[in-house]
């Protein structure tokens, strides 16, 4: 696996599917003899306790997740076999502690509650690994930014005074950035940075000019002067460099080879 989905909202729909298994698992299958047999009151507790710790656990590892995507900008099979490991790590440790909590007084001691959860792994295992498989089906995919040698747009950005307004080939302009109530406009002239401040919004702009990526609440960039990422949350454009918020992350996948 070299792809990752790094949507939070799609891995809890995973640690939900995945709660609910191991819900259904433990209360109908009843992986293991805790003495317990005919008591359906204490496999519903335990069952629903598993549930929890089992969303819980996913929920912590894809934190962790997140954490290493951002830092490294990429995903790998060591790296998907250590986020998986984390989880059944947390899921196993985390269960043994509330099937030995004195709600359930658990009478297996943690080799024989191992060796029983182990077993359930090779059916529990797959679940996980089909779930995260089938969200990629969601990431979205990359628009390599189409360019027409033949033909560089004419761009005319417009202020809100009658003189406040700017034109440039589309191959000129390298980003926008909010200044207040004024916008910058950082453009090359016979190859020389320069820039001009125009009082309009990024959202204006953006609707005018949809070629332009969000990547921050205060900045939009065009994707043809992108040059390499200067670190995990920062672009290095032509002659400048642009901050990338978390919340606009989505938005660089155009930028990942």
């Amino acid at each position: 696996m070299n792809k990752l989905n790094p949507s939070i909202k799609h891995h809890v729909w995973v640690g939900l599917f995945s709660s609910l298994w191991i819900f259904v698992f433990t209360y109908i299958i009843k992986p293991f003899d805790s003495g317990k047999a005919g008591l359906e009151e204490w496999w519903l507790f335990l069952s629903i306790g598993f549930s929890f710790i089992t969303f819980l656990s996913y929920f912590i590892a894809v934190l962790v997740q997140d954490n290493i995507y951002v830092q490294l900008e990429k995903w790998n099979i060591g790296l998907e076999i250590s986020i998986l490991l984390l989880f059944f790590l947390l899921n196993h440790v985390l269960s043994y502690a509330y099937y030995k909590s004195p709600f359930l007084k658990g009478i297996w001691n943690f080799s024989e509650f191992s060796n029983a959860l182990f077993k359930s792994l090779f059916l529990f295992a797959p679940i996980v690994l089909f779930a995260r498989w089938f969200i990629l089906r969601f990431v979205p995919q990359k628009v390599v930014p189409v360019t027409t040698p033949q033909k560089d747009p004419l761009l005319t950005i417009k202020g809100e005074y009658k003189l406040d307004i700017l034109k440039i080939q589309q191959s000129e302009l390298i980003c926008i950035s909010k200044s207040q109530n004024y916008v910058e406009v950082f453009f090359l002239e016979q190859g020389i940075s320069k820039s001009k401040l125009i009082r309009s919004s990024l959202k204006k702009i953006q609707q005018k000019h949809p070629f332009l990526i969000q990547v921050h609440r205060s900045h939009l960039v065009n994707p043809t002067h992108f040059k390499s990422w200067k670190s995990a949350n920062t672009l290095s454009l032509t002659h400048i460099e642009i901050p990338v918020s978390k919340n606009y992350k989505n938005n660089t996948v155009v930028f990942h080879s």
